[in-house]
């Protein structure tokens, strides 16, 4: 069998072995920039977990309250009253077990979408800060890759960073219109459900909306949004005429509301499909590419491993996820 990327068989071509030279070269040199970032810079700010946390640590009672007029509060929640749900009950786990299991959990995105170019995903510098940070990135990948083939999936990346939902209109511009009506009445029947329930949390997340709309986006990645946006919906309309599906993700990333260093890790979605050719979308069944078994053995594999080795190893597990995240331990609940 062919070995995976870096370790396919040399090419006997002089100007491609210059070339394989030079890429196997960033590949290493990544691979030392996510050990750094792992071991170094853990070792140094004590903040893995930064993003993690603010999905761990909600409070119902002010959800929104850290979020107000800031874009780098530690623990402000900025998604959808939806989304708090679906993560209230990690609440239950202690901190250093939901942070040991989340990172897993990344870990076997990262592998369900890179498959055989899983070692050079993490080279990648921003999927680095994505397991430092633990953001929602990789999930919202994953839901878009699924969601070619499972259109309801649509509503998480809808109800977390909203923009990048602008991927539905793959459906609409092929009028697949079975697919869009399920990938927005799903996220418009959980809308309208949670404001039955909760109303109140809809005026304060809309208000902390508001409030950040002038606040300073240090690091964030260039141009603004309303560029980004308008060419991310050109993307994706090009993309659905012309059976490029790796177009969405990319568009997806795009229409971040800001675009982090780690949010790049959207595009990662786009793997599945370029492995199946550039219009990949004509040929049939092309949406098997959400390999929903392969998905599971690697949750299977790394959460369920992460979860024996808690079990057997308990106190090692939380010493080393106490100490990665120490700076926020003054900080939780």
């Amino acid at each position: 069998m062919d070995m995976p990327p870096p370790f396919e068989a040399l090419p006997v071509e002089r100007r491609a072995l210059r070339l394989r030279a030079v890429r196997d070269g960033l590949i290493i040199s990544g691979w030392l920039a996510t050990l750094f970032v792992l071991a170094v810079v853990t070792g140094i700010v004590h903040s893995f977990g930064y993003d993690a946390f603010s999905y761990w640590s909600l409070n119902f009672h002010d959800l929104y309250g850290r979020s107000i007029a800031n874009n780098f509060t530690l623990g402000g929640f900025r998604y959808t009253p939806p989304i708090a749900f679906l993560f209230a009950p990690f609440q239950l786990l202690p901190w250093w077990l939901f942070l040991w299991l989340w990172t897993a959990t990344s870990l076997a995105l990262i592998t369900w979408l890179g498959s055989r170019w899983t070692l050079v995903v993490l080279a990648l510098p921003p999927v680095a800060l994505e397991l430092y940070h633990g953001n929602v990135h990789l999930l919202i990948a994953a839901a878009i890759v699924l969601g070619f083939r499972y259109p309801w999936t649509w509503s998480f990346v809808l109800l977390s960073k909203i923009t990048p939902g602008i991927g539905v209109l793959w459906f609409a511009v092929r009028r697949e219109w079975r697919s869009f009506a399920i990938a927005v009445s799903s996220t418009a029947l959980i809308v309208a459900l949670t404001l039955v329930v909760a109303p109140g949390y809809w005026v304060d997340w809309a208000n902390s909306l508001v409030s950040n709309l002038g606040q300073p986006q240090y690091f964030s990645v260039p141009p603004p949004a309303p560029i980004r946006i308008p060419i991310a919906v050109v993307l994706v309309i090009w993309g659905a005429r012309t059976d490029r599906p790796w177009t969405v993700p990319i568009a997806a990333t795009l229409a971040l509301p800001i675009i982090w260093p780690h949010g790049l890790t959207v595009a990662l979605a786009a793997i599945p499909f370029l492995r199946r050719g550039d219009r990949s979308a004509v040929a049939p069944g092309w949406q098997g590419a959400a390999n929903v078994r392969w998905l599971g053995t690697c949750l299977a594999v790394f959460v369920g491993g992460a979860s024996i080795v808690a079990l057997i190893l308990g106190d090692d597990v939380r010493a080393l996820m106490d100490s990665a995240s120490a700076g926020l331990q003054p900080y939780l609940p």
